[in-house]
């Protein structure tokens, strides 16, 4: 803050813009932080301001030259605040303008506080037209993923450690769990102008990554685990060369795997903000696209160079177990050093937890419908009913949590627009709000695009089933239930998570991806049960 006093015989010069001061004692002055010259008139005596400190009278000034022969008793001060983000940066410009023309700010920043971006006006088509062509990317990459899934469920370590098929569903519910849960956190960053400079950008990106491996190898140790528990329970045997190259297994491919997930999402919401596509549209589905398949031939390929290392070498599971675990904290420090994924690494663990336990539950019942010689056709369409509904419920979901947060409301209330009771059907599917409109869409999208991939597996001789017309309503009819349950829980699961303060993005996908994979597990088996109940029996295709 700089100090001047400005003398009596120069306030002819002022008027011109021309002013001359003169250093003089500095004395306590009115603190006025609009980023503008303000002038403040001292007491009539010097004295009287020491003893009373800090109470000086604000007088707005007009015009030097009305002051008369008051000026002799009296010393003026002008205060010039550095700080330049204020609201009243015009009305004291005017108070400058008469007092001389040459002091007028050309800061052009300082009028307005930053202002909310408009929300989002989309309409059914343009929501369509730019979910459809990330979908069936996802689609073609879980049926890609099936195809894998269907030929290494015959490999000797799916075959001899069974409870490789309990690690699938948890494993491949990573990409909803944290590649979807980061997609959507960075989708709504981006569309509300957090990533807008290139400092923030990076603090988001970094900070993220590093959260994403925390929560991966925590997930993986864990989804082991509960896949050691699982095979124990039923049979009653445990064999501790298996637990570990469980363990292994798991770490190294839910570590890899998010590694690249997060690598790829970050590029894929970064490059839509660029060619002007809402990144909740594509993002996801994307994740999901590449996710399934990395995830699977990853598991395969790791547990089958593992399990050959069962019987040469005893300190390869441990190893490679123990190295990507000593990595963690390595990744809470870099995580704890940015806001944002602070508190998510904090408070972010409960539904990423209790997402792989109920992912384990559809793998659990995986492993023991595929190892049955009568359903083998299942394994190649487990990931694509599974990935569609997970796809479309997190496009969903992430796009309520981006209209909740751009609609200004403070978290922890309820959106106003929306019914504060639990929503009905009706409300989710033919309400006449933004959110309504995204639910009619997806759910359009899930009967054409299963058809496609449906004759994509056949095309490809894929599976163990021929698609006979019984088949084909069975499967319809499951994937149908799967979205539509899934879509009307993702509309009240969102809000009365926000209407609770906890944020969506981090909260409310990894319980809907993880229902995914438990309703289109279970709805699939039921499905393959009731066509051999009824003598649709075909397992020749594909062998």
């Amino acid at each position: 803050m700089v100090l001047w006093s400005k003398e009596q015989d120069k306030l002819s010069e002022m008027s011109a813009g021309a002013i001359e001061t003169k250093k003089e004692a500095v004395a306590p002055a009115y603190h006025q932080s609009n980023g503008s010259v303000h002038p403040v008139i001292l007491s009539e005596s010097t004295q009287e301001g020491q003893q009373e400190a800090g109470e000086y009278e604000l007088t707005e000034v007009t015009s030097f030259t009305d002051r008369g022969d008051q000026e002799s008793d009296r010393s003026e001060m002008v205060v010039i605040d550095s700080r330049a983000n204020a609201k009243g940066q015009r009305e004291e410009d005017a108070l400058l303008e008469n007092a001389s023309q040459s002091n007028e700010s050309d800061d052009t920043n300082t009028d307005q506080s930053p202002v909310p971006p408009p929300l989002l006006k989309e309409t059914s088509f343009s929501i369509g037209l730019q979910v459809v062509f990330p979908f069936l990317l996802a689609g073609f990459g879980t049926v890609a993923a099936g195809m894998v899934l269907d030929r290494v469920q015959h490999w000797q370590v799916f075959t001899e450690v069974s409870e490789v098929f309990i690690l699938v569903p948890a494993l491949l519910g990573l990409k909803g769990n944290l590649e979807m849960t980061l997609a959507s956190r960075l989708s709504t960053a981006a569309n509300i102008g957090q990533m807008d400079t290139a400092k923030d950008k990076w603090k988001m990106i970094v900070g993220n990554l590093a959260l994403i491996q925390v929560q991966a190898t925590v997930v993986g140790f864990l989804a082991s685990i509960a896949a050691v528990i699982f095979g124990w329970i039923p049979e009653g045997k445990f064999k501790l060369g298996h637990a570990v190259l469980l363990c292994a297994s798991s770490v190294a491919t839910a570590f890899i795997a998010s590694l690249l997930l997060g690598l790829i999402m970050i590029g894929v919401i970064i490059g839509s903000r660029k060619v002007g596509i809402n990144p909740d549209n594509v993002a996801t589905p994307i994740a999901a696209s590449l996710g399934d398949l990395i995830t699977l031939a990853l598991l395969a390929g790791i547990s089958t160079g593992l399990y050959k290392e069962l019987d040469n070498n005893d300190y390869a599971n441990p190893l490679v177990c123990a190295f990507f675990v000593a990595l963690t904290p390595i990744w809470v420090l870099i995580a704890r050093r940015i806001p944002s994924t602070k508190e998510v690494l904090y408070s972010g663990w409960e539904p990423v937890i209790i997402a792989m336990a109920i992912s384990s539950v559809g793998g659990l019942i995986l492993d023991k419908t595929v190892s049955d010689p009568n359903f083998a056709g299942m394994a190649v369409f487990t990931p694509v009913i599974n990935g569609v509904g997970g796809n479309l419920v997190a496009v969903q979901a992430s796009r309520i949590s981006t209209y909740l947060h751009m609609n200004g409301l403070p978290m922890g209330e309820t959106d106003p627009n929306e019914p504060n009771k639990c929503p009905t059907p009706c409300t989710t599917f033919f309400g006449s709000s933004l959110n309504s409109r995204s639910a009619r869409v997806l759910f359009l999208l899930v009967a054409p695009g299963h058809l496609v991939f449906l004759y994509t597996i056949n095309t490809m001789q894929g599976g163990h089933t021929t698609l006979t017309p019984i088949f084909i309503g069975c499967y319809m009819a499951a994937a149908l239930l799967q979205v539509s349950l899934l879509l009307y829980l993702a509309n009240w699961m969102v809000q009365w998570m926000w209407g609770r303060g906890m944020d969506p993005d981090n909260f409310s996908i990894p319980y809907l991806t993880a229902l995914g994979d438990l309703l289109g597990t279970g709805l699939l088996a039921l499905c393959f049960h009731v066509l051999w109940l009824i003598g649709d029996r075909d397992t020749d295709v594909g062998d």
